[in-house]
């Protein structure tokens, strides 16, 4: 029997406007928070968050841990070694499994501060 209130029939979507659900909006909370949404995507899920408490909270201890980890892991680069050995190894699996030959592969690190 439906109560007829359909914020929670359709994981706390308030509106037809607000068609992400709670386990939509929790399994992208890394893409979020590194920005490898698109803008409309990105709006949606804020959008979500900023209006459901539970993945509100989820966001927030997320966020937190990613600051963690960088602020504690974030100065350590991959050695020259261990970049040419992943290189080859990538290279070796496209070949294997796709049948493609990759002539160069390049990998840039990059470490973000303050984020």
């Amino acid at each position: 029997m439906s109560t007829g209130d359909s914020s929670k029939d359709a994981g706390h979507a308030k509106d037809t406007k607000d068609k992400v659900r709670c386990e939509e909006a929790l399994s992208e909370i890394f893409l979020l928070l590194d920005k490898e949404c698109s803008p409309a995507r990105d709006a949606e899920l804020r959008r979500h968050i900023d209006d459901c408490p539970p993945c509100l909270e989820e966001y927030g201890i997320d966020e937190q841990l990613k600051h963690l980890l960088a602020r504690k892991c974030g100065g350590d680069l991959a050695p020259a070694e261990l970049k040419s050995r992943l290189r080859a190894s990538i290279r070796q699996t496209v070949a294997t499994r796709g049948g493609v030959t990759v002539e160069r592969t390049e990998v840039t690190i990059e470490q973000r501060i303050g984020e």
